[in-house]
């Protein structure tokens, strides 16, 4: 494949993706890329230029780099060129052979994950949706859905993020939904669904649904009850969960929960990485914020905890604790 060669620093903000993901980020590497990005704006024209065209490419980056290094040029080239649409990336990319063998189920576990599910959502969006059923399904940001409905079943596929389903009643055929930890099954019932990590949620909102494990385990849960999924046991949830679905009305309800928790949720609606410091991670937090303002939701943080926020660009933005006062003399 041929095509113009990228210049220098289309290649650093390559490399800066690439090393962001090859070791958990830490603060002296966070510090040196918001330098590089404030160096010169063609650093942040190039960084946000490499973020659109990916959608969320750090992880694809490590894997083309890791399983083709070989066609790591000509893969750099495609995901830089201008097209017209996500689909010409993907075909680009199987252009030179890159969706073949070992690193097509690196590709399909990350970003394409979501490019090709049935159902999806992007970065800040939520959207609904009437399955052939009649039953009614809402997909959280960034969430990705596949759909097995036929004369035999109705199956829904989480492969990330978060949905909330209203079943349309259908005894033949009970609605299940399956995670990496297990399923959920459910007759004519709401509840909520959320994939995270090494981990399922489960949140009853109406009636009752059986939260079952790929080994067999299983627990039936009532209207206002909660359980987390792991690949070694159910754990019921004493605390009430239900305001976890205000996401669908555009909130975050936050009830006593750790920051990192918080951040956790309003990773899918803010632009780029954030990285919360260790230090502050378990401090509580109480209230309700707007998803689709997410800077707005920070800054209200901000305001009610001993925290400190830097943007740098709408790629990067550290929070850690507030700088010490100095007494007066």
């Amino acid at each position: 494949m041929s095509g113009r060669p990228l210049d220098a620093i289309s290649e650093q903000a390559i490399d800066w993706m690439v090393t962001l993901n090859a070791r958990t980020p830490d603060d002296a590497l966070l510090q040196r890329l918001a330098h590089w990005l404030q160096q010169d704006p063609a650093h942040q024209q190039a960084w946000e230029r490499l973020q659109r065209r990916l959608g969320h490419p750090i992880a694809t980056l490590r894997a083309l780099e890791q399983r083709a290094p070989g066609q790591a040029a000509e893969a750099r080239q495609v995901l830089l060129q201008p097209t017209h649409s996500r689909r010409e990336v993907l075909a680009a990319l199987a252009s030179v052979g890159l969706f073949g063998g070992a690193l097509w189920g690196g590709w399909r576990s990350d970003t394409a994950q979501n490019w090709l599910a049935d159902l999806h959502t992007g970065s800040g969006e939520r959207r609904s949706f009437t399955l052939a059923d009649g039953s009614r399904l809402s997909l959280n940001s960034a969430s990705a859905v596949d759909l097995y409905f036929d004369a035999a079943q109705r199956l829904l596929v989480l492969r990330r993020g978060e949905l909330l389903i209203q079943v349309a009643a259908d005894p033949r055929r009970p609605l299940r939904v399956r995670t990496a930890q297990g399923q959920v099954q459910a007759l004519g019932t709401r509840f909520l669904v959320s994939q995270e990590n090494a981990t399922t949620r489960v949140v009853v909102l109406e009636h009752s649904v059986r939260a079952s494990l790929h080994d067999g385990r299983w627990l039936d849960l009532q209207q206002g009850q909660a359980a987390l999924l792991r690949s070694n046991g159910i754990e019921p949830l004493d605390n009430d969960q239900q305001q976890r679905a205000a996401w669908v009305n555009g909130r975050l309800e936050v009830l006593d929960e750790p920051l990192n928790t918080v951040i956790d949720a309003l990773r899918p609606y803010q632009r780029g990485y954030i990285r919360v410091a260790p230090a502050i991670g378990n401090l509580r937090v109480q209230g309700v914020f707007p998803l689709d303002q997410p800077h707005a939701a920070l800054a209200a943080l901000a305001e009610t905890l001993p925290i400190s926020i830097e943007h740098y660009g709408p790629w990067l933005t550290l929070i850690g604790p507030a700088p010490a006062r100095q007494k007066k003399s």
